[in-house]
């Protein structure tokens, strides 16, 4: 074996998604301190405190005790050099997150015990779905009372359509919570005091009982046989295959705040989640152990480093080898780039990195010329792995800052947060208005705090009644449609016209009206 077979094999990339609240961070958080990357778990909860999640670097996510933007985490664990991305929970911020999911190998889902599949979960599931990504399932919470674990299968396969496969099973729940069952090495983890207190391997079922006896009561018990034997008969056996190709997840119970089950989850996922694989490009599949380097932006930050107000875009490295000072072809525009300084991360901390292998997370310094998607090539014979995807924002707002002394550093910040994708901005072409447009309303809030505390910039905000925005493809907008009651004309900040309607019904007028023009949900790929 090769050595950069070697590398490619012990490398782990994976996002953590979940609804909000269902434990993401907190699972994260207990990940780390497992594998000695961190010395006290911090918590979301803790408000009070100075004590914060490590993934929850900005200070607005500090203050609010949510995730509002993806996180890189790497470090190494028994071997394995592992990529956590931490991804934002909340609805407003899915562009984010499914922008992520294109950069990692495998998935791992945090369902709350109590609350099952919740909406958001439907919606980053899909996108998991569509790509074929493995999917690792951590039901949380069981230290309280919630839907029994058959209704939750059952819940799984309806709802998200994919077969699940129970590796370890809770005994009891709640108050009753006496630990797991790991099928898989027929062995009991107890659970006491809301810590792990012990295991005991196990011969049957027979033996099975006879050492719960001491711990749970009958009905527990009674309940835990009946289940697993239902499983022997009539559940999904395991399949590694489904499970690698997107088909089958393999379900784990536990209580990440206490990290009880955490340990078990992951030694069996990093036995069975996939190393990097092959990628589509237009040059045909792109292998991890080719010899020549390649990769894709997935995400741009600004002001990761508030003392240096610098910009980084995160680069998901596909094949090859990185080392330091290498010189690249950008696909996009086919300019040359020297990668000098590229640094690996832990949430804000950061270091620098001499060499990087298939499915490392790189941070590549960047004075403006990267853009999300961008595909780096270490061969001047280029090639692209795709678009990322993206979303027409639903809600819009005016703004202009309060104070017009701070004009300059007000278009600097508007040109960077545009740049990183977390919302977009447009301008009125005749009067140089600026516009937002962002997914969830969530995003304004952030914006404007990012604005105060990175650029020094107060706003004033008037919020828009469009809803919907289509990029002009093709044809040119007539002069009276440049502003009406019903839509606006604006310009996306690579000067791109896009059409700000009210509705569906002012859209479909718009297009019967108009029918030389074609419009898209999403702008077309430039070379700007």
């Amino acid at each position: 074996m090769s050595g950069l077979q070697k590398e490619v094999n012990r490398r782990k990339t994976f996002a953590i998604i979940s609804h909000p609240d269902a434990g993401k961070t907190t699972l994260t958080e207990k990940m780390l301190l497992l594998g000695g990357a961190i010395r006290t778990a911090g918590s979301v909860k803790g408000k009070k405190s100075a004590k914060f999640a490590t993934s929850d670097w900005m200070e607005l996510e500090k203050q609010r005790g949510i995730s509002v933007t993806s996180s890189v985490m790497q470090f190494e664990y028994q071997g394995y050099k592992i990529n956590i991305l931490d991804t934002p929970g909340h609805e407003d911020f899915s562009e984010d997150t499914y922008r992520t999911l294109m950069a990692v190998d495998s998935v791992v889902m945090i369902l709350d015990v109590a609350k099952g599949v919740e909406a958001q979960t439907k919606k980053l599931f899909k996108v998991c779905r569509d790509r074929g990504i493995p999917i690792f399932t951590f039901i949380n919470k069981m230290d309280r009372f919630g839907k029994e674990p058959l209704e939750l299968f059952e819940e799984i396969e309806e709802v998200l359509g994919i077969e699940s496969s129970p590796v370890n099973y809770p005994i009891g729940m709640g108050p009753t919570f006496r630990g797991v069952y790991d099928r898989f090495n027929k062995r009991i983890e107890y659970y006491e005091d809301g810590e792990k207190a012990g295991s005991q391997s196990i011969e049957d079922y027979e033996d099975l009982q006879k050492y719960l006896e001491k711990t749970a009561d009958q009905a527990t018990i009674d309940q835990l046989l009946e289940d697993l034997m239902l499983l022997d008969e009539a559940g999904n056996d395991f399949d590694i295959e489904s499970v690698k190709n997107g088909k089958q997840t393999p379900v784990f119970f536990g209580s990440a705040v206490s990290s009880f089950g955490v340990p078990t989850f992951l030694e069996h996922f990093l036995e069975m989640s996939p190393s990097p694989s092959s990628r589509e490009s237009t040059a045909g599949k792109v292998e991890p152990t080719d010899e020549f380097f390649s990769g894709f932006v997935f995400k741009i930050q600004a002001n990761m480093d508030p003392s240096h107000r610098d910009r980084i875009a995160f680069l998901r490295i596909c094949s090859g080898k990185y080392e330091k000072g290498m010189s690249t072809w950008l696909e996009r525009t086919g300019k040359p780039m020297k990668l000098a300084q590229p640094q690996q991360f832990f949430a804000d901390s950061r270091e620098g990195v001499d060499a990087a292998f298939a499915g490392d997370i790189v941070g590549l310094y960047d004075p403006g010329v990267y853009q999300i998607g961008d595909t780096v090539c270490g061969t001047k014979d280029v090639f692209s792995f795709g678009d990322l995807p993206q979303f027409a924002p639903e809600h819009f707002a005016k703004v202009r800052p309060k104070n017009a002394l701070k004009h300059k550093q007000y278009l600097k910040g508007i040109k960077q947060l545009a740049q990183e994708g977390a919302i977009q901005v447009y301008r009125t072409p005749r009067y140089e208005e600026t516009i937002l447009g962002a997914v969830g309303q969530l995003q304004f809030d952030v914006f404007i705090y990012r604005m105060q505390a990175e650029y020094g910039v107060d706003l004033v905000m008037e919020h828009l009644s469009y809803q919907l925005a289509r990029w002009v493809k093709e044809g040119k907008v007539p002069e009276k449609a440049m502003r009406t009651s019903t839509s606006m004309v604006v310009n996306d900040y690579l000067d791109r016209p896009v059409i700000l309607f009210k509705n569906d019904f002012n859209l479909d007028y718009f297009k019967n009206q108009n029918e030389d023009i074609t419009l898209s949900e999403t702008p077309p790929k430039t070379s700007n």
